[in-house]
């Protein structure tokens, strides 16, 4: 695989480059956000390693600014803050997966291996159609009865899991599991906020909710 390592430790960055290079992976290290997300955006990397606390530009502004881009390469983000508010944060902001420092190099190869694995679309049918929404997943595209809606990275793969299933209840629970990667509960509303966000762009000039809220159980895309 071919790897960027935005790393502003040199120790830290020289261990780990060397590491990933013996383990047969090509990888560029950058010494700082600014120059990570230039090198970031010259594409061609399976899989980018942040460190959170950067000069001249922090991991999280960099991760939010590849998203806001549309770029889905898999981000590990690289922290010496182990609290789950930091691990949400990181998350939210666009992060694949998080490791704690200071952390053993056979776990983060393990870590990179099975982001570089992850395919960026999963083998399906390019386009998602329900109703009046339609998708699509190659160019991240979002239209409703004709009309171009923008949407952030996550507001994308909410709406499109929700598309994915359009006679399904989808719970809190599984939309956290497979729109964030948790597999625990953060104790914050970040899915209602992104529902919300969602709801407001979907139905702007429109009459009907395009996404209804099964009381007690969870949230549905609307058919029509």
């Amino acid at each position: 695989m071919r790897i960027l390592v935005v790393e502003d430790d040199g120790e830290t960055g020289r261990f780990v480059t060397r590491g990933l290079e013996e383990a047969g992976h090509a990888v560029v290290l950058s010494p700082d956000g600014r120059d990570g997300l230039f090198q970031a955006t010259g594409g061609g990397f399976d899989v980018i390693v942040v460190d959170r606390m950067l000069p001249a530009l922090d991991g999280l502004s960099l991760v939010k600014a590849l998203r806001a881009a549309s770029d889905a390469t898999p981000v590990l983000m690289l922290t010496a803050i182990g609290g789950i508010a930091d691990r949400v944060e990181g998350l939210e902001a666009g992060a694949d997966d998080y490791l704690v420092k200071p952390f053993a190099f056979s776990e983060l190869s393990a870590r990179i291996s099975a982001l570089g694995r992850r395919p960026p679309v999963r083998a399906e049918a390019h386009r998602l159609e329900v109703g009046d929404i339609a998708i699509d997943l190659h160019r991240r595209t979002v239209e409703r009865a004709g009309t171009r809606i923008a949407l952030q990275p996550r507001e994308f793969a909410l709406l499109a899991e929700l598309m994915r299933n359009p006679r399904r209840v989808m719970t809190r629970t599984m939309l956290l599991e497979r729109v964030w990667d948790f597999d625990f509960d953060p104790k914050t509303n970040i899915v209602e906020t992104h529902l919300s966000r969602l709801r407001s762009k979907l139905n702007a000039g429109f009459d009907q909710d395009a996404i209804e809220t099964v009381r007690g159980a969870g949230y549905m895309i609307r058919g029509g």
